[in-house]
């Protein structure tokens, strides 16, 4: 028993006769008299009671509609889910992305998105920037969201503009000549809290400066180096943008200059994925939000 018979035994039971079932379904209506005896026979059993003026079902075709009706409702829901997903008004995205600039960048994007494609679902996923892209190899991510140097040969990338890194400091206990940037020099003998992808080059500039730096931590949780720093256990080199995870009056934050430590996040997702539409158009939408922006 095929859909068409299905869809035709179906309408003549809702239109109630043969006559309008077939004006409804576009075919004359011998024909379609014709399919269903042809659909008794196939079956072996009496559908329709004939001698009524309405449609009236024998119990084999009552049995029957009510199957049909299921059958037909997942088959145009399954339809409508695949055609909604093939245009990117439903469906999952899946994003990977470190802690900073997931926390900074994804809720007001993800707010955004949402308001032109509420079927949307999302699934985050949250580490440090090689274990994302180890997640983004193995395909079980769509987009890489990290602060960490992106092969180019093997992935699609967007490069958001460079910002400045800052020491955020306790208000009560800052330290440097300015009240805006704080030199390398002047961070002699404080005691450091660094994110591990920035230790090697940091160490080296103090290094140039005529130091060995006191780091007291190496973390690359934001949020909880500025917990700290609120505790006074120290200063914490943070990208300027994060400054916004924790708003607290005992904090300041100052620009590191001489030399200047600059960061940046990178957009990714792999060259030979096909991505699904949703992904295109969240990515699409990156794109014009944060890299224009920058462009300004």
């Amino acid at each position: 028993m095929g859909l068409k018979d299905m869809r035709a035994f179906f309408t003549i039971v809702e239109e109630g006769n043969i006559s309008h079932a077939a004006q409804r379904l576009g075919i004359a209506q011998p024909a379609l008299s014709r399919q269903m005896k042809r659909l008794e026979e196939k079956l072996d059993v009496k559908l329709f009671e004939r001698g009524s003026r309405r449609i009236r079902l024998t119990e084999a075709g009552r049995l029957l509609y009510d199957r049909v009706e299921n059958i037909l409702g997942m088959v145009d829901g399954t339809v409508r889910e695949i055609t909604e997903i093939g245009t990117g008004s439903k469906g999952s995205i899946r994003i990977g992305t470190i802690t900073t600039s997931g926390a900074l960048i994804l809720p007001e994007l993800i707010s955004e998105f949402h308001q032109s494609y509420p079927n949307i679902t999302f699934e985050i996923w949250e580490a440090e920037g090689a274990r994302i892209l180890e997640l983004l190899d193995s395909r079980l991510i769509e987009i890489a969201i990290t602060r960490t140097q992106v092969d180019n040969l093997s992935y699609e990338l967007l490069v958001l503009p460079n910002e400045p890194l800052v020491m955020v400091m306790n208000k009560k206990f800052a330290f440097g000549e300015s009240e805006d940037t704080v030199k390398f020099i002047e961070l002699k003998n404080h005691p450091l809290m660094i994110p591990l992808r920035w230790k090697s080059i940091f160490e080296e500039n103090c290094r140039k400066a005529g130091f060995e730096p006191n780091i007291f931590c190496v973390s690359d949780s934001i949020v909880q180096d500025l917990l700290m720093v609120k505790m006074n256990l120290g200063a914490a080199m943070i990208p300027i943008s994060s400054q916004k995870l924790l708003t607290d009056g005992d904090l300041i934050y100052k620009r590191i200059v001489e030399p200047e430590m600059k960061t940046h996040t990178v957009v990714s997702w792999l060259k030979n994925q096909t991505l699904s539409t949703a992904c295109r158009n969240f990515i699409e939408l990156f794109r014009k939000k944060f890299i224009s922006r920058g462009k300004n």
